[in-house]
């Protein structure tokens, strides 16, 4: 594994309290608060962890209640809900300095087999036929700010190529769609149940902000403020997340000071992996105003 992988697969092995609690440690990617996708993906390894049959994970579905503290661990409780002839629920709740953070379901089934059918793949270039996103000038970077360069930093666990770039720091407003191949960066071990934690992870990425396109805005602008309040994860077929996924993503509405997006991820041969969905807090502050309300 690269370091960067290395230093992931770390974050989402949890250390084990007790039979149905873990501690997660945070790390600092660049966002102000801990990363949604760093919960995902705690909370799915968690509620995996008490499984005692070789039932894989289907869906979770999540609430963000609270910001979550960079510099601080999170303990995660999982309930265990159900466990009936086919399929198993856990419920997983978050805690940070005495306080629920995020809570979510996750439910797993028995292996199946049935009616099959998906939509099929976008028509994109391969991502060898895509360049890497060009790094900022040095002297672009160092205006920014600490966090939003670490963000920007291109040294992270995965690599992203964008089918359609888009200038995040002067964001020009065009139709809410995009597509990204991802993948990380080194080899991981084949436990599926590790590569499901990982996607559940990286699909935090890029998803909020596919609702910002239409009104040119962005995370990195210090008047926008933005959250995600919940997010929905469907695993359909087997899938790596160290070879190359595509990432569709589509935002059919924001309204409200919220924004919905929507995702649809693809491997290589044009199989449908996992779907995804999430609604976030969308807000420009008026006049300019860089202190943000309460979420």
């Amino acid at each position: 594994m690269t370091p960067p992988v290395s230093e992931l697969v770390d974050l989402l092995s949890l250390e084990r309290l007790e039979d149905n609690l873990f501690r997660g440690q945070s790390r600092d990617i660049g966002t102000k608060y801990v990363f949604g996708g760093q919960v995902l993906g705690q909370a799915l390894s968690a509620a995996q962890a008490t499984m005692t049959s070789p039932r894989p994970a289907h869906s979770l579905h999540a609430y963000f209640l609270r910001a979550g503290d960079v510099e601080a661990p999170i303990v995660y409780d999982v309930d265990r809900t159900r466990d009936g002839g086919s399929f198993s629920v856990r419920r997983v709740t978050a805690i940070q300095h005495g306080k629920v953070i995020f809570f979510c379901a996750a439910s797993f089934q028995e292996e199946e087999t049935g009616a099959e059918h998906q939509l099929s793949m976008p028509e994109v270039p391969a991502p060898e036929d895509l360049e890497p996103q060009d790094p900022l000038p040095a002297e672009v970077l160092a205006k920014l700010p600490v966090k939003v360069q670490r963000w920007l930093d291109r040294s992270g666990p995965f690599e992203f190529r964008h089918v359609y770039p888009r200038d995040e720091l002067k964001p020009p407003k065009r139709p809410p769609f995009q597509q990204m191949w991802f993948r990380l960066t080194g080899p991981v071990d084949d436990a599926p149940v590790l590569h499901r934690a990982l996607l559940a992870y990286a699909s935090d990425f890029q998803l909020l902000g596919t609702a910002t396109f239409p009104h040119g805005i962005s995370y990195y602008q210090p008047n926008v403020q933005m959250a995600s309040l919940d997010h929905a994860l469907w695993f359909h077929r087997p899938f790596r997340v160290d070879d190359w996924l595509l990432y569709s993503l589509d935002s059919p509405s924001a309204q409200g000071a919220r924004g919905l997006a929507r995702g649809q991820i693809f491997d290589r041969a044009g199989r449908l992996v996992a779907s995804t969905a999430q609604e976030g807090m969308i807000r420009v502050l008026p006049g300019g105003a860089t202190t943000p309300k309460a979420v």
